[in-house]
């Protein structure tokens, strides 16, 4: 079995703060109460590397995890839950907006979306905004050990608008996690075209 073998480097509130270096980095996003926390943990193997909380949405800023030699992990702010003061929720806003449309080292962006419930305005324009930069999106349907197996299809075709075939994963279950750990993996053996190495 494959492993990430993350490890935790840095915060950052803003792009500026954002590690100067030339690794590829795959951002994890999706809502506040998605299970992102719990599904970084399951991928790194790690139970405590990213804080789980009874109360979702409190990263408020930008988790850097280091993978390897060459690859980065980006644990983005979760979106459309989080009782947050206005200013601090356009804050954070403009701070992810900025990181998608002008980090160099993005390569791509898993979207974590409840299995349950499919995506919704959000994830559909972070799917559209990440491919007109020419990134891959990568789907993660979590939460699909609460799933009856009747219900899959269903949730596949839920699904179908983020224009990428869903990983069914379950941090409870383990199911889909090494195949979605695979899949970031594979970006760290990606020849690419020559990045800047900061913003």
């Amino acid at each position: 079995m494959s492993k990430l073998a993350a490890e935790f480097v840095a915060s950052a509130f803003a792009l500026a703060e954002c590690p100067r270096w030339d690794r590829r980095e795959v951002a994890l996003a999706g809502r506040s109460n998605v299970g992102k926390s719990s599904m970084l943990n399951a991928l790194a193997g790690v139970k405590g590397l990213a804080r789980t909380s009874r109360t979702p949405g409190r990263t408020r800023c930008l988790n850097y995890f280091v993978v390897g030699e060459s690859l980065a992990l980006a644990d983005l702010p979760g979106y459309g839950y989080a009782k947050l003061p206005h200013k601090e929720a356009r804050r954070i806003a403009a701070m992810m907006h900025e990181y998608l449309m002008r980090r160099q080292n993005l390569v791509a962006i898993v979207i974590l979306v409840d299995a349950r419930r499919g995506p919704e305005q959000e994830e559909l324009e972070l799917a559209q905004m990440t491919r007109e930069r020419d990134r891959e999106v990568l789907v993660a349907a979590t939460k699909c050990d609460k799933l009856r197996r009747a219900e899959r299809a269903a949730a596949f075709e839920r699904l179908a608008p983020l224009g990428s075939e869903p990983i069914l994963c379950s941090a409870t279950s383990g199911e889909g996690i090494e195949q979605l750990r695979r899949r970031i993996l594979s970006f760290a053996r990606i020849e690419t075209r020559p990045r800047a190495a900061s913003q």
